[in-house]
């Protein structure tokens, strides 16, 4: 059924998607037309009250019409963002990893449906069934059954790249095995790992060896370090007391296939003339065409029908996003967000070799997408759609909600239940997917030591045996309970940390005697 449903769709995708020779060309007074409203609306969004800066490249088949920065690179500061700053382009970086493995899939290194095991003997799930079966394709499509986010919270603990994706196999699939679409920033990146090993390099480096240095992309990298070493560079920016500050650094390396590039949209606009150009770059064919554009056939659904951008069903292929507009054109894409202060967009429309990188140092609010699609439905048929401000606006702000707890602990009970002596509390707690961690009594005060580092966080009493915490990182939102649950001899006996309990997987039972 699996293989029916994908040779169907590629089928359709063929015909909607026109080899680059035979692409249609958006009429040339729309293009003009939607360079214009971009450019304005760029303006509008990185001027007073708005976000710090944006980068933006345009592609028209195999040229790139459109360069141009925005803004400054971090508030307070002089630097002016320009074609050539470099920013953090957050999950971007998965049709880059999606690239980067098609080209493998070209020189027969590897396959789509390739076993991960093949290539990464040490890889498990928590379903025997599905680690013998899980393939590259699985994994760069979400379609795995792995839950979404308890692996993000182990990168946010400081666990390194081969702990977590150790640990996945101590993760249940609550859908079963490629039981339904569930978006894995840690699956895709054991998929590139697994393609890298079969290469006999190391993630990092094979990128660059396929895609970066090929293209002449010299200031794109998959390693923090060196966006931290580049002089002209965006910061990250969040939103306090309305102001945008830029607070954080995100470290995403071990995430890399799926979320650690660092980019230019000067670079990434080769990137774009590669795609639009069937896999060739300057007359070489550096992937074969229908390689390429297998990362583009719809694997899985990523959105029912009714969704309220649309009014239609999404899909998720290889790195890429999969939809259809309007007039049945196939329109790629994938944006990125760091919670910590980044928002990127990219989208392709294939049929008509146009395609738009767009590059924030803002926390997402949807302005990249509002921007790519307003020009994408400007350049291609005259008039936008629909007003997508609104819309982009919504969804983020459903999402981030959605990150916050069901219980809002900044406002504690007026008379809270008094608390057992904290040496009810205090000990060493364990779970098999976030190993031990400790209740510690530091100056009178309960803390909280989680991770390989034991990263502290001080608890705050709630009532009787509910104390909070705030988490930090990424995936950290508001306050997070955590519940202690008292066994015999007024001792806890386990606990419960609300914000680690994304899959299930948040009890902590008491370790008998002695700690770490």
């Amino acid at each position: 059924m699996r293989m029916s449903l994908r040779v169907a769709t590629a089928a359709l995708l063929t015909l909607s998607t026109p080899l680059p020779a035979a692409a249609q060309p958006a009429p040339a007074t729309h293009l003009t037309a939607a360079l214009t409203r971009l450019e304005q609306d760029a303006l509008k969004a990185t001027g007073p009250g708005g976000i710090p800066g944006m980068a933006i490249a345009v592609v028209d088949h195999d040229r790139v019409i459109y360069l141009k920065g925005f803004g400054v690179r971090e508030v307070g500061q002089p630097g002016r963002v320009d074609p050539d700053t470099v920013f953090q382009i957050a999950s971007v970086s998965k049709p880059i990893a999606s690239t980067v493995v098609a080209r493998l899939v070209g020189e027969g290194v590897v396959g789509w449906d390739d076993p991960v095991i093949a290539h990464d003997p040490g890889f498990e799930l928590s379903e025997p069934a599905a680690t013998r079966e899980v393939t590259l394709r699985d994994l760069f499509s979400h379609h795995s059954g792995l839950p979404e986010l308890a692996p993000d919270l182990l990168e946010d603990l400081g666990f390194s790249r081969s702990q977590i994706l150790y640990r996945l196999r101590y993760l249940p699939l609550p859908k079963g095995f490629r039981g339904q679409y569930a978006y894995s920033n840690y699956g895709l990146t054991e998929a590139g790992v697994a393609a890298a090993k079969a290469a006999g390099k190391a993630w990092e480096d094979l990128a660059a060896e396929k895609l970066y240095r090929p293209l002449g992309m010299t200031s794109t990298s998959s390693r923090v370090a060196d966006y931290r070493a580049a002089k002209d560079r965006a910061s990250l920016h969040v939103l306090v007391d309305g102001k945008y500050v830029a607070r954080f650094q995100r470290d995403p390396d071990t995430e890399s296939p799926a979320g650690g590039v660092s980019s230019t949209v000067r670079d990434l606009a080769q990137w774009v003339r590669l795609h639009l150009a069937g896999g060739k770059f300057n007359g070489q064919q550096l992937i074969p065409t229908n390689v390429l554009r297998e990362t583009y056939v719809p694997e899985v659904v990523s959105s029912p029908p009714g969704n309220p951008a649309t009014d239609r069903a999404g899909f998720y292929g290889l790195g890429w996003d999969v939809d259809y507009d309007t007039a049945g054109r196939v329109r790629l894409s994938h944006s990125g967000a760091f919670s910590l202060g980044a928002a990127t967009n990219v989208t392709l429309v294939p049929s008509a070799g146009l395609g738009i990188v767009i590059l924030t140092n803002a926390a997402p609010i949807g302005v990249p997408e509002t921007l790519a699609h307003t020009f994408m439905d400007i350049a291609l048929d005259g008039k936008p759609e629909r007003d997508w401000g609104p819309l982009y606006r919504q969804a983020f702000a459903e999402l981030f909600a959605s990150m916050q707890g069901s219980t809002d602990y900044s406002r504690p009970p007026a008379t809270p239940a008094p608390a057992l002596p904290p040496a009810s509390y205090v000990g060493t707690y364990t779970n098999p997917f976030y190993g031990d961690v400790q209740v510690v009594e530091r100056g009178g005060v309960l803390t909280l030591l989680e991770g390989p580092q034991d990263m502290a966080f001080p608890l705050r009493h709630y009532s009787r045996d509910l104390f909070t915490y705030q988490p930090r990182g990424e995936s950290a939102s508001g306050l997070s309970g955590v519940t202690f649950l008292i066994g015999p001899g007024q001792r806890a006996a386990s606990m419960v940390i609300e914000n680690l309990d994304v899959a299930g997987q948040g009890t902590f039972t008491r370790v008998a005697s002695g700690g770490r």
